[in-house]
């Protein structure tokens, strides 16, 4: 049967579409087919069979290019062709599975296959087929009209936002890895099978295989959502088309995200169930069949093993599996023919070689090997060593593989120390004499240099793909324990940085807080899997016992990039930086917590003179053609604090160090409170309690604010209580409504948010195109698009959050953040909800479901606070010269900043003139070998460098490795800034969220609902996996 008049029809669809609700989606769809002939019920599931005719409905094609058009219409006339093009030839490949596969097996005389083996391996291609057919005619109707209407988001929404497509696409790709499975065991059995495969490839135009053709469902939705994205960045303000691509985004990211779960949810059962048939050991056979443990990570990594002089002996490909707690070592046997390969991937079988509880396994880094108990014997690179007390007392004198450099790089250091005291020495000399004067003495210690410089480089190269780890074995005959060394190599520094990232994080899972850690809102029996979740890496108190009274009242994240931070610390850290915590109730004071460690730690406090009200962090301001590795003029500001107070004024501190110097304080003519503050790169905002907003620029060369700039916008009656940066605008709240001010020219557009003139906006945070805000009564929450200004989406919190008392009136927001795909909720209750977000340009729409966090304050969450670094790029280079000490020389224990600047300014006895000078500097530090020696600088790079190069590798990075700081290593002055706006995708980031609030609970099930552990003002933190 043919398609009559389907567009009216799709024009319906799409209709409904506008209305954003899926409901009206659904209605749409049972009243078209109600009267369309062509939609027809195909099995029990509702799947719809669609007979198209190409004749009448042929695909979409652009028409010429009209004249006129700017340059941005082209590109979007291109990005259209490019979405014509690529959904042509989705469908041809889905149809050449079903014309040139499917069929023929179905069809063939005598049968290759049976058709109950043929049906599970093409299992819902027919219904993928069919969803893209009826939306290829409606593109090709969109197409045709483009010029006209230069629209097609709404076409995504309406077509992929029912509940049919992710059905069927979720069908699909949960029975991919059995139909890959059925194939194989096919290919084995069935040699006519084989060669029925064989041939269609050598016989097809591009010999794309069958697993080939199979795979394009998986990849088609992300494919789209890089078209649309692209399609975005070329749509202007203002256009019919903006918001609908920017719903279309969120709808296909939350597709991907479902059905990338989905697949790796299949893909980690059928691993752990391929490795739970190779086991012997019935306990951890079961651990294996059970739902007790999941997989974190596999990968196939290069054991190697090596001799007493430290050479490879031999080395062996083994999949090392992570699971949530415990660590399984496996060989690879042989794969398969490889006439089978070649047509569709061949899962290995496995053998487990050993396997390890989780907390009992421990990352060592070259250089980290410690005395170890007498009791306890090694078995290390294949060589077992006896218990015996001679044994353990040559354990650090004998060193195997890569740890033997670090003994040699000790050796250097000591024959350096003492080529310095002989320098001393020759220098105190009273005569002349050949071969022993200061020269040669200068030759000496830097031969010694370059030494030291290149087995630093080797250790760094050994650290950066290299996994060393301590597993425990079975006990000797005499009961005693046993550990081996196992080295692994790993495909990069990434893969290296992931899997000592997620050891880490898999132990902190196992810890009570986070067993569970979270339940879901809409409790459907599966709580998700700890380690999924965000975990509760730590929580503190916040002031000491004689400071019980005082109350945390907002923070905020001051960032400093890790320069001298090493491999494992890098990976298990949190987020580097200084946490700045204003409290309130009787003195007025501001604590500093380093998160160089960690846990956080206090670092300083010091108190203001009236009471503080806000915070805000101002990055400092770099021009785009500045070399961030330039020093900056003397007048530049560097990174600032900018603190509100009650009195009216704002104080602006520097944040390179934990002095806390204020420098400049800011007053307004009132003296009217400062309730908020928010920054944008040339102007600074205050709002005051008045309802007005004092507007302040910089001084030239990005100096800090200059007062006598001041400009006051009136906003309305009431506080300005919250302020929020877009890209070019300021949204300022001021009672029930919303101020949109534009940042240069001061214009306002404002819009109601609340319905109720009682109620006021007391949070508002951005993610994507839309703006979630929270009110001062109440448990909704309210979604509004940033240019629009249109109401999209509410939320109402208490029926999303579990442990809800019923008595009490309702769950009121204190506080909002969004990070990582979440939006975090802390409520007066101390309870704390995440509700998952997309993460993209799109709409930031609520997608799942909720979670609650079973750790919750007993009082008010007063803030959220989310922090995030940036690893150094040197740390991800494989053979860079210039690179950040490994965790091989403490760096765990030490500092997370410096740079080649602050090091020449203090070698030279500068360090306060280079204060305002220097990008990175240290406080204190002691040398222990080649900052003080004479002569010129020295590097691993060879005599060739030219003496430019060699003043500027003087002291750079690594130098880390040679040098410990005196004091504290909290105790830092400035750092790398974030490059926030730098283009590289390929960074590795670490990101974790603070909450405070007064006292401490785990939540239970039942009315209770918990009993406090403790009462006092604390700190919790959770910790995220980082992103690579």
């Amino acid at each position: 049967m043919s398609i009559d008049g389907p567009l009216t029809c799709f024009r319906t669809l799409m209709r409904a579409a506008r209305s954003g609700t899926k409901d009206g989606l659904e209605k749409t769809k049972i009243a078209v087919m109600r009267r369309v002939s062509f939609l027809q019920k195909k099995d029990r599931s509702g799947y719809l069979d669609v007979i198209v005719s190409e004749a009448k409905h042929p695909p979409a094609q652009l028409g010429p290019m009209p004249e006129g058009l700017s340059s941005q219409q082209i590109v979007r006339r291109h990005i259209l062709g490019s979405i014509v093009q690529s959904e042509r030839s989705y469908l041809e490949s889905l149809k050449r599975i079903l014309q040139e596969y499917q069929r023929p097996l179905m069809e063939a005389e005598p049968r290759i296959l049976s058709p109950r083996k043929i049906r599970p391996i093409f299992f819902r291609v027919r219904e993928i087929t069919q969803c893209h057919s009826m939306f290829q005619i409606a593109l090709a109707s969109r197409v045709a009209e483009w010029d006209a209407s230069e629209k097609i988001g709404d076409l995504f929404v309406a077509s992929f936002s029912k509940s049919m497509v992710l059905d069927v696409y979720s069908d699909y790709v949960n029975n991919f890895t059995n139909a890959m499975a059925l194939i194989k065991k096919a290919c084995l059995s069935k040699p006519a099978f084989l060669e029925f495969l064989k041939k269609k490839q050598s016989s097809s135009a591009d010999r794309i295989t069958l697993y080939g053709l199979m795979v394009k469902p998986i990849q088609r939705f992300p494919q789209f959502i890089l078209l649309l994205q692209d399609m975005l960045k070329n749509t202007p303000r203002g256009h019919v088309d903006r918001l609908p691509l920017q719903l279309a985004l969120t709808e296909l990211e939350t597709l991907a995200e479902k059905l990338n779960e989905q697949k790796r949810v299949a893909d980690q059962i059928t691993e752990t169930l391929q490795l739970a048939r190779s086991v012997a050991d019935r306990s951890v056979s079961k651990v294996l069949n059970s739902d007790q443990s999941s997989l974190v990570l596999c990968e196939t990594l290069i054991e190697t093993v090596y001799g007493e002089r430290g050479q490879v002996l031999k080395s062996k490909e083994r999949k090392v599996f992570l699971f949530s707690d415990m660590l399984i070592c496996a060989n690879i046997n042989v794969k398969g023919p490889p006439d089978i390969s070649s047509l569709v991937p061949v899962g290995p079988k496995y053998t487990m070689k050993w396997s390890a509880p989780l907390i009992q396994v421990q990352v060592v880094e070259v250089g980290q090997e410690v005395a170890q108990s007498k009791d306890v014997a090694f078995q290390s690179g294949g060589v077992k060593r006896a218990g015996n007390s001679s044994a353990q007392g040559n354990f650090r004198k004998v060193i195997l593989g890569p740890p033997r450099l670090y003994q040699e790089l000790q050796e250097l250091q000591h024959d350096l120390s003492v080529v310095e005291q002989v320098t001393l020495l020759v220098g105190t000399l009273q005569g002349t004499y050949q071969n022993l004067n200061t020269t040669v003495a200068q030759d000496w210690c830097q031969a010694l240099q370059r030494l030291i410089r290149i087995k630093e480089d080797q250790i760094q190269s050994a650290n950066k793909c290299r996994l060393r780890l301590q597993v425990p074995g079975r006990p000797d005959k005499s009961g005693r324990p046993v550990s081996f060394m196992v080295v692994f190599n790993t495909p990069s520094p990434l893969s290296k940085i992931s899997w000592v990232n997620r050891l880490h994080l898999a132990k902190i899972a196992q810890r009570e807080e986070n067993t569970p850690g979270w339940i879901p809102a809409e409790d459907d029996g599966r709580t998700k899997t700890p380690f999924w979740c965000p975990l509760l890496a730590c929580r503190m108190p916040v002031f000491t016992s004689k400071a019980q009274d005082r109350k945390l009242e907002a923070a905020l994240h001051n960032p400093v990039q890790c320069a001298l931070l090493g491999f494992s610390a890098a990976s298990t850290s949190l987020p580097q930086g200084y946490l700045w915590v204003k409290t309130g109730l009787g003195q007025s004071q501001v604590e500093i917590f380093s998160l160089n460690r960690p846990t956080p730690r206090w670092v300083k406090s010091f108190p203001v003179g009236s009471p503080v009200h806000c915070l805000d962090f101002v990055p400092e301001l770099n021009s785009p053609e500045e070399d961030h590795h330039m020093l900056h003029s003397s007048t530049a500001a560097g990174n600032t604090v900018c603190v509100g107070l009650d009195d009216g004024s704002v104080l602006v501190y520097g944040s390179m160090d934990t002095s806390a110097q204020c420098l400049l304080t800011i007053r307004n003519d009132t003296g009217c409170p400062v309730l908020c503050l928010k920054h944008t790169a040339n102007f600074l905002f205050a709002g005051l309690r008045d309802g007005t907003l004092l507007v302040y620029e910089r001084h030239a060369g990005g100096e800090l604010w200059n007062p006598d700039s001041c400009r006051k916008v009136p906003v309305g009656q009431e506080p300005v209580r919250t302020l929020l940066a877009l890209d070019d605008s300021i949204w300022a709240s001021c009672g029930n409504s919303v101020s949109a001010i534009e940042a240069s020219s001061l214009s306002t557009r404002r819009f109601e948010v609340h319905p109720d003139p009682m109620v006021s906006v007391a949070h508002m945070v951005r993610a994507g195109g839309g703006v979630w805000m929270a009110f001062s009564e109440g448990s909704c929450i309210r979604l509004f698009h940033t240019e629009t200004l249109e109401h999209l989406q509410e939320i109402n919190i208490s029926t999303r959050a579990s442990f809800h008392n019923p008595s009490q009136k309702s769950l009121r927001v204190t506080s909002l953040l969004i990070c990582r795909g979440l939006l975090w909720v802390g409520t007066a209750q101390g309870i704390i909800v995440t509700l998952p977000v997309p993460k993209l340009e799109g709409i930031p729409k609520i997608t799942g479901k909720g979670m609650t966090s079973l750790n919750a304050h007993c009082g008010p969450v007063d803030f959220l606070v989310a922090t995030s670094s940036t690893l150094s790029p040197d740390l991800l280079k494989r053979d860079s010269v210039v690179e950040g000490p490994d965790s091989a020389f403490g760096g765990e224990e030490r500092s997370d900043s410096s740079s080649q600047e602050s090091l020449q300014q203090s070698s030279s006895s500068s360090l306060g003139e280079a204060k305002g000078k220097a990008r990175g500097l240290l406080l204190q530090y002691r040398l222990r070998s080649t900052t003080g020696l004479p002569g010129s600088p020295l590097t691993a790079r060879g005599d060739g460098a030219s003496d430019s190069s060699l003043e500027s590798l003087e002291h750079s990075l690594e130098d880390g490795s040679i040098y410990e700081l005196s004091d504290d290593p909290d105790m830092w002055v400035r750092g790398r800034p974030c490059e926030r706006d730098s283009p590289r995708r390929d960074r590795v980031t670490s990101a974790a969220v603070i909450s405070g609030g007064k006292g401490f609970r785990r939540l239970k099930e039942g009315p209770v609902g918990g009993t406090a552990e403790s009462t006092e003002s604390t700190l919790m933190v959770w910790q995220l996996p980082l992103t690579i």
